[in-house]
């Protein structure tokens, strides 16, 4: 399907269809294991990162057989993830992927920040609502206008390798959700989240006994 298709969705609204996405986010790094804000900072991948870079790899032949375009935020994380889960095939980078800035909190403990907003403990903030609510962040509305000027000039399919929150506003996007539902969206790692017109569907691993 072209580019920028119109369709109208369940409810009658107009929406944007796009070209099919896979999506991955990176494995877990150093600073989420800690619960540390990321933002456009960067931490390497633990081991459980890197077992779960594998995992995708192995979902990855059939799709990289189909020969999508394939993309991956430049920071180091996803770069990382990349190489391992597209079984070493060349990407290009684009820097619309890095994952929203976090302004001042970048680097800073949830706890931390968590206990300067007393109020959030009786409204649990999803981490895309904490990331908006960043002193001196990119916030939202600019987050979501460059992800959605990097999807207008998708032509085919294609494979993004970048990061959980990017992924959520990314695949809410895709799917014709409203920007505020996006933090809902589920946010694993270690697994491929493929879209085709407005609807996803989530590849994952067997457990192995």
């Amino acid at each position: 399907m072209a580019v920028g298709t119109r369709r109208n969705d369940a409810g009658g609204n107009n929406v944007t269809t796009y070209p099919k996405i896979w999506f991955l986010r990176h494995g877990q790094t150093e600073w989420n294991k800690e619960y540390r804000l990321q933002g456009q900072l960067d931490s390497p991948l633990t081991d459980q990162g890197l077992a779960e870079a594998r995992r995708q790899a192995e979902l990855m032949p059939p799709i990289l057989a189909l020969k999508p375009a394939l993309y991956a935020s430049p920071l180091g994380r996803a770069r990382q993830t990349a190489d391992i889960a597209l079984c070493q095939t060349p990407y290009q980078t684009d820097p619309r992927l890095m994952e929203i800035h976090a302004g001042d909190w970048q680097g800073m403990l949830r706890d931390e920040i968590m206990a300067r907003h007393p109020d959030w403990a009786a409204t649990s903030p999803t981490p895309l609502e904490i990331y908006e609510a960043a002193e001196g962040g990119e916030g939202l509305t600019a987050f979501h206008a460059r992800i959605r000027d990097f999807m207008r000039g998708l032509d085919g399919p294609s494979v993004i390798v970048a990061h959980g929150l990017l992924g959520q506003v990314l695949r809410a996007e895709a799917r014709g959700m409203p920007l505020a539902a996006a933090g809902g969206l589920s946010n694993l790692q270690g697994c491929v989240y493929a879209i085709e017109n407005g609807v996803e569907t989530r590849m994952d691993m067997p457990e192995r006994v």
